[in-house]
C-alpha cells in the first residue's frame, strides 16, 4: 500500500510543481516535497520539473544530489550517495521482466537494489539496470548501460554493457 501511495504522491508533487522554473531554489523545493515519502533524504536534493520518480518509498538520497532533465526512476530499492549527479535523459530501472508462458508481458517482476555511491556521476543518456552498483567517485560515460555491480572506486565505466575503462583521481591533492 505504501508503494502505491508513494507513486500517487510523486505524481501529485510533479503536477503541482511542474510550472515552477528549473532554478536551484525551486528544484530544492521539489526535492523537499518528494522527501516526505522517501525512505531517507539528505539536504539539497535538486529535482527538475521533467524528472519522473515512480516510487519514493524505497528511495535513499544523500546530501547535495542533483539530477538532469528527463530522468526516469522506476526502482523500489535505490540508494544515491552524497554529491552524486545524474545527467539528463537517464533511466534507472530496479526490476526486470521474466518470461511466462508465451511472453514477457505477464511474467513476474523481479526487483533488485541499485546503488549509486557518493561522488559518482552518471552522464547523459545512460541506463542503470537492476542489481547495478556504481562505486564511489566513479563516472558512467554518456550513453552507457550499467548492468552489474562494480566494486573498484575512482574509475570510468563505459559501453553497452558498461565495462572498466580507466582509473582516475590518483593525483587528487587534499584541500
Amino acid at each position: 500500500m505504501k508503494l502505491k501511495l508513494s507513486i500517487i504522491y510523486s505524481w501529485i508533487v510533479r503536477m503541482a510543481t511542474i510550472w515552477l522554473p528549473d532554478i536551484p531554489v525551486f528544484m530544492r523545493f521539489r526535492g523537499f516535497l518528494y522527501s516526505f515519502m522517501m525512505k531517507q533524504c539528505g539536504r539539497d536534493f535538486q529535482v527538475p520539473s521533467t524528472v519522473i520518480i515512480n516510487s519514493l518509498s524505497g528511495l535513499v538520497v544523500g546530501d547535495h544530489v542533483g539530477m538532469g532533465h528527463r530522468v526516469v526512476i522506476i526502482a523500489t530499492d535505490l540508494e544515491i550517495g552524497d554529491e552524486a549527479m545524474i545527467g539528463p535523459n537517464c533511466v534507472i530501472s530496479g526490476g526486470n521482466h521474466t518470461f511466462y508462458k508465451t511472453s514477457y508481458r505477464n511474467g513476474p517482476h523481479v526487483p533488485k537494489p541499485i546503488k549509486i555511491k557518493a561522488g559518482s556521476w552518471i552522464a547523459g543518456n545512460c541506463s542503470v539496470t537492476a542489481g547495478s552498483i556504481l562505486p564511489e567517485r566513479s563516472v558512467l560515460a554518456a550513453g552507457s548501460v550499467l548492468t552489474k555491480a562494480f566494486k573498484q572506486p575512482d574509475c570510468i565505466y563505459s559501453g553497452s554493457p558498461a565495462k572498466f575503462i580507466v582509473e582516475t583521481h590518483n593525483d587528487v591533492l587534499p584541500c
